[in-house]
């Protein structure tokens, strides 16, 4: 379409919508651009379900190829001769006490620690954001120590006491920032009618942390549940062993039976996908809280 002349001027023939859209040549760039930053996040979940479906066969011949003939007997393979029923029954119960644990201790300790001005109050807290620096492999050995001269080994309750020490200083961080945000009024309100500080806190202050606690629940829930290090060292070929380690033994060797390896990774991710999926709505706000305090 050529140019137009109006009254003496040139006009430039207007751009074609295609759908209610100007496609122009940044528009077309950015959409392929996106297309492909999309591919590249995409690829490694098409290289697991890939490999999830195969058997060792076409897994030799053909890596990355999606399968004709998927073989979702990979499932049923893992689950019986990796006993995970058992080892998801494991890591229900260590990531559900965990977790119960750092909300009912988490948003104790940040409220007293937001709600006193003391100078007291202010080094705990920072104490507490100090636990988010220190790497976790520096406490590995004498933790391990510890556990064992009490006997803690093999046993659930060295699990549960080593997470919720782990995650304490996020789920702080994330409810005192929370709190800092939150009028007192609400409890003033409350002890006027009688209420004392913890009666306070649990009839009106704590249902107004949901957003923080949906997102507190929500992180601590994953990296309890894909924690690996930590059940191999102090529950590993026992009983009383977490998923990540009852797939790990389907590595051997001299050989890996990667096509069960994946296919028990699958099933070990549907549990806390369907948990992030409920409760991903309080994850950014929760986020947010935190940081503005």
């Amino acid at each position: 379409m050529s140019a137009v002349e109006v009254g003496g001027t040139t006009t430039a023939p207007p751009r074609v919508r295609h759908g209610g859209r100007r496609w122009t040549l940044p528009r077309i760039g950015a959409e392929l651009g996106m297309l492909v930053v999309a591919a590249v996040f995409l690829f490694p979940f098409y290289v697991f379900l890939s490999v999830a479906l195969k058997t060792p066969a076409d897994l030799a011949r053909s890596p990355l190829a999606f399968p004709t003939d998927p073989a979702l007997a990979n499932f049923a393979d893992a689950w019986e001769r990796g006993d995970l029923g058992t080892a998801m029954v494991n890591s229900v119960v260590v990531a559900g006490f965990s977790v119960l644990m750092l909300v009912a201790v988490g948003s104790l300790a940040a409220y007293v620690l937001a709600r006193r001005g003391s100078r007291l109050s202010y080094g705990l807290y920072l104490l507490f954001l100090l636990g988010l620096m220190i790497p976790l492999q520096l406490g590995m050995v004498p933790l391990y120590q510890v556990m064992r001269d009490l006997n803690l080994l093999q046993t659930y309750t060295s699990l549960i006491i080593f997470e919720v020490g782990h995650q304490l200083p996020l789920a702080v961080f994330l409810y005192a920032g929370f709190l800092r945000a939150l009028p007192k009024e609400y409890e003033e309100a409350a002890r006027v009618d009688g209420a004392g500080p913890l009666s306070a806190f649990g009839r009106v202050v704590f249902p107004l942390l949901r957003p923080v606690t949906g997102t507190v629940v929500i992180l601590s829930a994953i990296n309890i549940w894909n924690d690996f290090l930590t059940p191999l060292l102090y529950v590993g070929g026992s009983p009383q062993q977490t998923l990540p380690v009852a797939i790990f033994a389907f590595r051997g060797e001299f050989a890996s039976q990667w096509q069960i390896i994946f296919a028990g990774m699958g099933i070990a991710i549907l549990p806390i996908l369907v948990v992030y999926f409920l409760l991903q709505k309080y994850v950014i706000k929760g986020f947010a809280s935190g940081i503005k305090g």
